[in-house]
């Protein structure tokens, strides 16, 4: 065991403190959509001109 025991307030505001410092999760279908609008659009501008 560690030299610090936390209880359970303790650990709940590490698991809180941890979860803030997380960077967000790549969300692939989200980063698949907006490569797609943003193709679509290029295409867009292609077929226009």
């Amino acid at each position: 065991m560690g030299k610090y025991q936390l209880d359970s307030k303790g650990k709940l505001a590490v698991t809180k403190f941890h979860e803030k410092q997380k960077p967000a999760k790549f969300d692939k279908k989200q980063q698949l959509e907006k490569m797609r609008a943003e193709y679509m659009k290029n295409k867009q501008k292609q077929t226009d001109k």
